[in-house]
């Protein structure tokens, strides 16, 4: 594992939150980039957890000499992707192609079809509801964790 965790500079979709901890874990970025989403749609969770970090965690070759500083940064950083995306979004409605438009669009089918399968009275989706299927996720994620950074370490890595 890297010795610092930071936000990575290159490999971020918003922040560079999922980037800098799939590099510090030392797994796939879209893995943990799925996580966030899975713990946001459960319960919202997730969505608070990744602000958090955005806001303490330091980009990648930061010079941030405290943490008020790093919370300076990170909350700056935040506020301007927020006005991007506004700006994306407002172009978006007025019918001018772009990026956020996708991205609202597939948001809104993801969330309609875990709305519409919550509806459906199946028995192997009976624990979308959250009391048994979002504890066993996260120790599924919580395990294979430990085990990718015990295969690493045994790697020599």
């Amino acid at each position: 594992m890297s010795s610092r965790l930071t936000r990575s500079r290159t490999d971020r979709a918003l922040g560079g939150v999922c980037g800098g901890l799939g590099a510090y874990l030392k797994i796939d970025p879209l893995l943990v980039r799925i996580f966030f989403v899975l713990l946001a749609l459960g319960d919202g969770i997730g969505l608070a957890v990744y602000l958090l970090l955005w806001i303490l965690v330091p980009p990648e070759g930061s010079t941030a000499t405290g943490p008020d500083q790093t919370i300076r940064t990170g909350a700056g950083e935040i506020a301007s992707k927020a006005e991007e995306i506004g700006q994306e979004v407002r172009q978006a409605v007025s019918g001018q192609p772009g990026r956020a438009g996708a991205a609202i669009g597939i948001g809104l089918i993801i969330l309609g079809a875990v709305f519409f399968l919550r509806t459906l009275d199946l028995p192997w989706l009976r624990g979308l509801d959250g009391d048994i299927f979002w504890p066993l996720l996260l120790i599924a994620a919580g395990v294979a964790l430990l085990v990718r950074r015990a295969k690493g370490s045994r790697d020599g890595s």
